[in-house]
């Protein structure tokens, strides 16, 4: 009977600790919307990006034609009633390939991020916690990465490994995580004397366990941030490689290449070239924008 009631007793506590950690984070979350809002820029920011990732899953519904499906009588159209963005060159409607081609950067965006996260936090993190010639030797390569332009090193990468879309997501993660290296080097840097890494340390937790237990919790904000900024960089940098044909190849409608494609009709149909041009400037600001302002909301400092 005694056993039984300590059972339940214990029962009992463990799901009121998950339901005060289930209410702590909607309460940071909370918070968090709230400052979100607070800032104007920030939230104009987050509208844009979330209208992106509507606009990439809802693609099907959105559009209103075939984006990949030629029409050479109705080539280089207006922009109308029936082509809201007018047509391209053979005919296809621009607006709907600018909503398929937010998929395409979207899911560059995303691709690139799950790449260059992990490997620039296991780089950065492994050179700040062993120190010594450890670190020397990975944070001289990171220089060196970070000593050329990314757009050229991008460009390199990617004349190297062919065109196509997949090889321009591998080139451009090769420019983006030198940034998450260094970032996550300094960060670990500053938790690596603490006194919860000692008592880790002490208590015999290996080195894999203290960075991603103790330290990737500390570090997940600033890079998180970084991430956010560094979308920007990401589309442009895709939208350059598709510019100049060596990112996502025809017909699969890209922003970059659709831009690229509307060159030579630029006097007679200004519509090729600005609509996706816009689009990418918009995203770009939206990234930045949204990544200012998490910086704002989470650095501690402005608590």
């Amino acid at each position: 009977m005694a056993t039984r009631y300590f059972n339940d007793l214990h029962n009992w506590l463990i799901n009121e600790d998950f339901s005060s950690m289930r209410q702590a984070r909607l309460h940071k979350a909370y918070v968090l919307w709230l400052s979100l809002l607070a800032n104007p820029l920030a939230f104009a920011g987050f509208v844009v990006v979330a209208a992106l990732i509507a606009i990439a899953v809802l693609a099907p519904l959105l559009a209103n034609h075939d984006p990949i499906l030629q029409d050479l009588t109705m080539a280089l159209r207006p922009p109308s009633a029936l082509h809201w963005f007018g047509t391209d060159e053979f005919g296809r409607d621009v607006y709907s390939r600018l909503v398929y081609g937010a998929r395409t950067t979207l899911y560059i965006s995303i691709l690139v991020t799950v790449i260059v996260a992990p490997i620039g936090f296991a780089i950065g993190a492994t050179a700040g916690y062993l120190g010594g010639w450890v670190d020397v030797v990975l944070m001289r390569i990171t220089d060196i990465f970070l000593s050329f332009p990314s757009l050229v090193l991008a460009l390199a990468f990617s004349a190297a490994l062919g065109p196509g879309i997949e090889n321009a997501v591998i080139a451009i993660a090769l420019t983006v995580w030198p940034p998450i290296a260094r970032l996550a080097r300094a960060e670990t840097l500053t938790f690596r004397s603490a006194d919860f890494v000692v008592a880790a340390e002490l208590q015999g937790a290996g080195m894999g366990r203290i960075l991603f237990r103790h330290i990737v919790p500390l570090c997940a904000p600033s890079i998180i941030i970084r991430l956010t900024l560094n979308m920007s960089s990401v589309i442009l940098t895709a939208a350059g490689l598709g510019f100049l044909g060596l990112g996502a190849q025809p017909p699969m409608p890209e922003w970059g290449a659709m831009a690229a494609s509307g060159r030579q009709y630029l006097l007679d149909a200004w519509w090729l070239t600005t609509v996706p041009g816009i689009a990418i400037l918009l995203v770009s600001l939206a990234f930045n924008l949204l990544g200012d302002g998490l910086r704002d909301i989470m650095d501690p400092r402005n608590a």
